[in-house]
């Protein structure tokens, strides 16, 4: 499907297989099996899942609930721990995840047990890395544990990107500095739409 993400970067997701041949007729019928469940089946033009469950999810923290978000994707992670801004004026109202997969629950500590970095920075270090399933671009040769190590030190993206001038001369500042362009770009790509307007309103689910 084609999101806003494919205007920012036209080979984003460019790598994905068709979807099996008999996938695709499931499609209608997951969607009548959801509403038979008395669940709201959304899908919008231009948005992924990701950005839909993000927005719903930030505007029923605004309400004071708390919300489980039933889910192991790592993007979705950077939403752990966010809660209700002081000025919204309500009590509580936090995100978490539940991996049914492996009956966990995911909060901040599991996050920052698999990144090494808070919810709020997994993002910077998706950027670095690159997702080859989405086909972001990342920095090309930089991992996981070394993404991670960087964020650790620099404390954000940009910040281990300026950092790169300083370093000792190395494959690794030499990559930093090339990829520049490439990690911003995928900062914006793996970034969450919070606020897109709501297709069904809350009080309706």
């Amino acid at each position: 499907s084609h999101s806003f993400r494919n205007e920012i970067y036209d080979q984003y997701k460019a790598n994905r297989p068709d979807p099996p041949e008999d996938l695709v007729p499931q499609f209608p019928l997951i969607r009548d099996a959801t509403r038979a469940f008395s669940l709201a089946c959304i899908e919008e033009e231009g948005l992924e899942a990701d950005d839909i469950i993000a927005s719903y999810a930030r505007a029923a923290t605004r309400r004071g609930w708390d919300v489980t978000i039933v889910s192991s994707d790592k993007d979705l992670m950077q939403l752990v721990g966010r809660c209700a801004e002081p000025d919204d004026g309500v009590e509580g109202g936090c995100i978490d995840m539940l991996d049914t997969m492996k009956n966990q629950r995911i909060d901040i500590p599991e996050v920052e047990e698999k990144f090494g970095v808070g919810p709020e920075l997994v993002g910077d270090v998706l950027a670095l890395m690159g997702d080859s399933v989405d086909n972001i671009p990342g920095i090309y040769g930089v991992g996981p544990k070394t993404a991670t190590k960087l964020i650790q030190e620099h404390g954000s993206l940009e910040a281990a990107l300026d950092a790169a001038e300083e370093m000792r001369k190395s494959k690794l500042r030499e990559r930093l500095i090339e990829g520049r362009e490439m990690a911003m770009l995928s900062r914006v790509l793996v970034t969450l739409k919070e606020d897109a307007p709501l297709p069904t309103p809350i009080e309706d689910f």
